[in-house]
């Protein structure tokens, strides 16, 4: 069979396949042993595997090939060695790790629903808290100190922790989880600088009430997606005194209140509401302001006019790092990875992906959901480029880029809500 056998499609017999050959499998996921089903051959033993499926001619993508296919074999040339038998999937190698492959999705796909069970519980506390903060002061201020706590002992074991994307509008508390995102990045943030637990627990306090004082500003003014007038910019700005009053009222510990007041500061001084600099701002506000900051790009009152992880930590490292922090900054971006959860990538396979993990130890290396169309949606591929070294992130894209099938499937979240999962297992919440 010639490999031109159509202006579009081209095909070769499996003795034509060699080394540098960019095949496409036209199979189920399940019914070969790869992890793509669009993939460079890079060893005999892959050239081996794709003869013993059973397929008559591989279809394959000359302008993404290293080689040309072997010649095919000419009618005088006596009859062609056939492909190797199959061997039984029981035992093909290849098979039992692509067995193992789809256990560890199942894992996956399990400490997700259970990531997305506790960050559904956190979210319902942050709503009492903010329902009751005025009546029951006391009652908040325990409730919140619990689930700090409880987010601290998760993330602060001996593990790696790893920053999760979560679903679109998990249990539609939506509207709480800016404080909870802040909390988790500014308590992650913290722990990679190598802050005692003790302060790690505190600035998660300080993030959680840090913006307690828009609940004495019209909701109007706090949500509008249009631009602010001078009036309700002064008004919104007052969030911060406002705030301060509510946590003195509390009982909140004196470094709580410095978050609360400074956490629209910048370390250069053109924040607000005091233009504090460095030198006036604690460490735990630095933390807060700039992770406020960041999930505010993401997730701002306008859905439209919200950055993608990765065009918001670039804007803030080549545009506003003089803004922030240096050393947390640099920390945060190593942290988030160049990739962060939510980006929408390109692999070196010219396969489609979203980010959905982020481990703080490997940022270049993140756990990605893959378009794959001969994938069922909900089955679809989760692949941890840690241990797919073959395969990396070679562009980024915007989601509006992606084909309607693709943003279909692959779901780019509109707001960005992160939770977290350490190596151990252990959920926090």
């Amino acid at each position: 069979m010639s490999a031109d056998v159509s202006p579009h499609e081209h095909y070769v017999l499996p003795e034509q396949l060699c080394i540098g050959l960019y095949v496409h499998l036209d199979l189920s996921w399940t019914e070969h042993p790869f992890t793509f089903s669009s993939f460079k051959i890079k060893s005999l033993d892959q050239i081996s595997t794709i003869q013993g499926l059973g397929l008559s001619r591989v279809r394959y993508a000359p302008a993404r090939s290293d080689n040309k296919p072997l010649a095919a074999p000419k009618p005088g040339d006596g009859p062609a060695t056939p492909p190797p038998p199959p061997l039984p999937r029981d035992e093909n190698p290849a098979f039992h790790a692509k067995r193992a492959r789809m256990q560890r999705l199942g894992e996956q796909r399990a400490k997700a629903a259970a990531c997305e069970k506790e960050l559904l519980s956190a979210a319902k506390t942050i709503k009492s808290i903010n329902q009751n903060v005025f009546s029951r002061p006391d009652e908040v201020k325990e409730a919140a100190g619990t689930l700090i706590k409880s987010i601290a002992d998760s993330m602060l074991v001996d593990a790696d922790v790893s920053i999760q994307l979560m679903a679109d509008k998990v249990g539609g508390e939506e509207v709480y989880y800016h404080s909870l995102n802040v909390s988790l990045l500014s308590m992650m943030l913290a722990k990679e600088l190598k802050a005692p637990a003790p302060v790690v627990q505190m600035v998660g306090m300080g993030a959680l009430f840090h913006d307690i004082g828009e609940l004495e500003i019209p909701d109007r003014v706090v949500r509008k997606q249009d631009a602010h007038t001078k009036a309700e910019t002064a008004l919104l700005q007052m969030h911060c005194e406002y705030g301060v009053n509510i946590a003195r009222k509390m009982n909140l510990p004196n470094e709580v209140l410095q978050v609360i007041a400074q956490h629209h500061e910048r370390v250069d001084g053109s924040g607000y509401p005091s233009g504090a600099t460095a030198a006036q701002m604690s460490l735990l506000s630095r933390i807060v302001s700039l992770v406020n900051a960041y999930d505010e790009l993401c997730n701002p009152p306008n859905p439209a006019k919200a950055m993608t992880p990765h065009e918001a930590l670039s804007t803030m490292f080549a545009q506003q790092r003089n803004q922030f922090d240096q050393l947390a900054m640099s920390t945060f971006v190593r942290c988030m990875g160049v990739y962060p959860p939510g980006t929408i990538v390109v692999l070196s396979n010219g396969a489609i992906a979203m980010v959905v993990s982020v481990n703080t130890t490997k940022p270049l290396r993140p756990v990605v959901l893959v378009y794959d169309p001969s994938v069922p949606k909900e089955e679809a591929i989760v692949v941890d480029l840690e241990v797919e070294q073959d395969v990396s992130v070679t562009k980024t894209m915007r989601p509006q880029q992606l084909s309607s099938d693709a943003h279909a499937y692959l779901s780019p979240r509109k707001r960005m809500t992160y939770y977290f999962d350490t190596e151990s297992g252990k959920v926090g919440a």
